[in-house]
């Protein structure tokens, strides 16, 4: 986003101020949040899973092929999503791995905080995850992290699996 100042004197101050303003937003876009990988296998393999919700158990190999996850690492992320209750498996020829909720009732935020844990950009605005951090020195810098922080987990927290696929 560029801004014209065709002012002078003051309209310079403010076309300083709002380039610093600008230069801020594009700052804490690049900070606001980063899936690491295995978050974003996860949610693709729990799209992949939602997907077939209705057909049954799939194979690891079909959701790895499928969505081009390492094999051993999605047995990994398979394992965690498991052991907490997302997804269920069975063994032998008919067996694979099927999602234990409804895709309608698994939020991506849920999955991504177990997978990376806090949504927040800094964990001085992380509301299950707060640590003190250096930014708390600026309360306008604070602020405008929670506001990402809080679009963020509204949009991940109002978005399904179910929508997803």
């Amino acid at each position: 986003m560029k801004i014209r100042c065709y002012t002078i004197q003051i309209g310079s101050v403010l076309c300083q101020y709002r380039r610093i303003l600008d230069n801020l937003y594009k700052i804490s876009i690049q900070i606001s949040m980063k899936l690491s990988k295995k978050s974003e296998y996860a949610c693709l393999a729990l799209i992949y899973l939602s997907k077939n919700y209705k057909n049954g158990y799939v194979k690891i190999e079909s959701i790895a092929e499928e969505n081009n996850i390492p094999k051993k690492y999605l047995e990994q992320i398979l394992l965690l999503l498991k052991g907490t209750g997302y997804v269920r498996s069975r063994r032998g020829s008919e067996g694979g791995y099927h999602l234990q909720k409804n895709p309608s009732e698994i939020t991506l935020a849920e999955i991504i905080r177990l997978m990376d844990g806090a949504l927040a950009p800094v964990e001085s605005v992380s509301k299950y995850f707060y640590e003190s951090t250096p930014i708390e020195r600026s309360e306008k810098m604070l602020s405008l992290l929670q506001e990402i922080r809080d679009y963020i987990a509204k949009k991940l927290e109002n978005t399904t699996f179910q929508e997803l696929t």
